[in-house]
């Protein structure tokens, strides 16, 4: 019996960091240029990543739920969720997640690495009628909030400069742009 419970527990000790959870917060440069503030938070026994940019009626929050596929962004300034599929080749993996916002906040790196990767996609007009389609996490962010899908625009200009794209930009890693219109509630 006692054999058990020190085996259960030594267990515990070297499975513990497999599922951890952990969090990452960066100072946008001070707030200059209202760049805000961002944190991760990563859950890996739930495959999810949770992004929080804070910048006043510019925050927006957003989820990547590596078990479904989807992402949600919830912009607070338009007051709607807009949820799309995750790009695997361009999105980086919660393993890669972890390792590239450690070694650029530990080196002092941040924004004077390399270009970070973009991604743009389009706003679908229609509301969406069930969220449970998208997974647990993304239903908790955005249940109660008008949601729209987007849809990601292929080979779109990262340099494309328009009044209805929102930036959704992932520290120095992934820059996102989400453009189209949402009926503000």
């Amino acid at each position: 019996m006692r054999f058990t419970i020190f085996f259960a527990g030594l267990l515990g000790v070297f499975l513990s960091p497999a599922f951890a959870n952990y969090h990452i917060n960066i100072d946008g440069d001070n707030n200059r240029g209202g760049t805000g503030q961002q944190s991760v938070s990563v859950n890996k026994g739930h495959n999810v990543v949770n992004i929080d940019h804070d910048n006043g009626w510019n925050s927006w929050n957003s989820i990547w739920d590596y078990e479904t596929g989807y992402a949600a962004t919830r912009l607070f300034a338009k007051k709607a969720c807009i949820v799309h599929r995750m790009n695997k080749e361009v999105m980086p993996s919660i393993q890669a997640l972890d390792t590239l916002v450690k070694e650029n906040k530990l080196q002092g790196k941040g924004p004077g690495g390399p270009p970070p990767k973009g991604l743009m996609y389009s706003i679908n007009p229609t509301q969406v009628s069930d969220l449970n389609t998208f997974g647990k996490s993304i239903v908790g962010m955005c249940k109660g909030v008008p949601t729209y899908t987007a849809e990601e625009s292929p080979g779109a200009s990262l340099f494309f400069n328009s009044k209805m794209c929102l930036s959704v930009d992932v520290f120095w890693i992934l820059n996102i742009s989400i453009c189209g219109e949402v009926q503000e509630s």
